[in-house]
């Protein structure tokens, strides 16, 4: 009995992590995305420079996504089985 409590725990901290870790890198990136566009609709001459940082902006955002995809695959595959 205790087995399936610590697997079913498990396995819905692995979807709450996964749940609660993309709201943040999709808000910030959609964020980013946006003003990225604002930027190049005002200056179209830095478009290759305001694309640039704006991609490195989004993976640095994306890490804690991945952080979460970690800690959601541990919890599945330690706890989960």
């Amino acid at each position: 009995m205790e087995d399936a409590i610590v697997k079913a725990a498990a396995l819905l901290g692995a979807g709450l992590a996964m749940g609660f870790g993309a709201i943040g890198p999709g808000v910030g990136e959609g964020f980013a995305a946006g003003k990225a566009c604002e930027g190049v609709s005002r200056r179209p001459e830095e478009a290759s420079l305001l694309t640039r940082t704006m991609l490195i902006g989004q993976a640095v955002s994306e890490s804690t996504g991945i952080y979460s995809l970690v800690i959601a695959l541990l919890l599945i595959f330690l706890f989960g089985k």
